[in-house]
């Protein structure tokens, strides 16, 4: 299964860090934060992965290359400087991704979730992993119901945690262009085609600079 990387985002809320470095390249725990990522995936299997960019994207390529160096075989998929937003991304690397299910993660997170345990879970459309919610989101986006499909109106209401596993088929037809996820989920989840769990352990979404310090306290701890 091939894995895709979301690195194209801006970063406004990391700056002036980001003005000059993309926010994959920024440092924890002595490493950027998108190798922190790309290890995980390689110790859980996906060796095989895609990266968007956008704003700096060249440093990043300059960063990682091939990915020989992680145990990796990388592929870019450029978007220019402004970006396509998640889902326009997506479908401008499908040529890269092939044709069947494959894994996306956002480049500015962190978790100890498994990845390997999403090689064998069967998907319709796509597969998210939800979390609880934190304090800078409280209200949540989607939920799960009685058989594990995602539902927007479940009792309770989780945080998506930009892990998910999509099928090429979630995309057919769209144009490319600046395209954003959510609404292609909602209308797949109407459809009760989207499953997914819930993931309890840790998991940060590293949106500013003061959740990029609270990462490498946790990563201090944890050795």
């Amino acid at each position: 299964m091939k894995a895709m990387i979301l690195a194209a985002g801006r970063g406004e809320r990391m700056r002036p860090l980001t003005d000059h470095t993309p926010k994959p390249l920024l440092l924890v725990a002595g490493k950027p934060i998108i190798v922190h990522t790309i290890t995980q995936l390689v110790n859980a299997g996906f060796t095989d992965i895609v990266i968007n960019h956008a704003h700096l994207g060249a440093q990043i390529e300059a960063a990682l290359g091939n990915g020989q160096q992680l145990g990796a075989t990388i592929c870019y998929s450029p978007e220019g400087e402004q970006g396509l937003e998640t889902a326009g991304g997506i479908i401008n690397a499908l040529p890269l991704l092939g044709d069947e299910v494959f894994l996306v993660v956002n480049g500015d997170i962190a978790t100890d979730f498994d990845f390997a345990s999403l090689k064998n879970v069967p998907v319709d459309l796509a597969h998210l992993v939800l979390v609880p919610n934190p304090e800078h989101h409280p209200d949540g986006d989607f939920g799960l119901d009685d058989q594990g499909l995602v539902d927007e109106h479940a009792s309770e209401p989780l945080t998506f945690s930009g892990i998910g596993l999509y099928s090429p088929k979630l995309f057919d037809n769209l144009p490319a262009g600046s395209r954003k996820l959510g609404q292609l989920l909602r209308q797949a989840m109407n459809k009760q085609r989207v499953s997914g769990q819930k993931h309890t352990g840790f998991w940060l979404d590293i949106g500013t600079p003061e959740r990029l310090q609270e990462l490498n306290v946790y990563y201090s701890k944890s050795g």
